[in-house]
């Protein structure tokens, strides 16, 4: 897997200061996408365990609230892999930190069993994650008042261990 990006201080990508990993790979081509060279599964650096020991380490200040997954698209299958092992490792070595993830692959759709892009992986990297920001970003439906979105079909996903239990902030 390839990424594009690692912002060691992000805040517009979750609540509070965070640690953001925009991955490589992205089929969706939204019209209006704010990182469309991430598109290519190609673009950036090989993810390595130096690029996970790097996070961790970002991770680590008690000022960090979380770290935030983007892409590209980290749901993409060829991405899952390496994804599912980097969410356990943040998430076994900082339980209380926020884990959001934005993907435009529908939750209820497209990552369940039978889904678009439903892997073995899949259940793994959604048992880590507490916020999926989920949707393809649709020109049209831009709205800049949107807090945590680019448009208003995206919806805001709160999830334990996999498993929805609210939505919206």
């Amino acid at each position: 897997m390839n990424y594009g990006n690692i912002k060691s201080y992000d805040i517009a990508d979750g609540t509070g200061v965070r640690v953001s990993l925009f991955v490589s790979g992205c089929r969706h081509h939204c019209k209006g996408c704010f990182n469309a060279p991430t598109w290519d599964f190609n673009y950036g650096k090989p993810f390595t365990r130096e690029t996970q020991d790097k996070i961790l380490e970002l991770l680590a200040p008690s000022y960090i609230e979380g770290f935030s997954l983007l892409g590209g698209e980290p749901f993409e299958p060829e991405n899952q892999p390496v994804l599912a092992e980097l969410l356990e490792e943040i998430r076994r070595t900082f339980p209380d930190k926020s884990i959001w993830c934005y993907s435009g692959y529908l939750f209820d759709k497209d990552m369940v069993p039978g889904g678009k892009v439903y892997t073995p992986f899949t259940d793994r990297m959604l048992s880590c994650i507490d916020v999926l920001v989920d949707g393809e970003f649709i020109q049209e439906l831009k709205n800049l008042s949107l807090q945590f979105r680019g448009s208003s079909n995206q919806r805001i996903l709160h999830l334990k261990d996999g498993k929805l239990i609210k939505e919206g902030l």
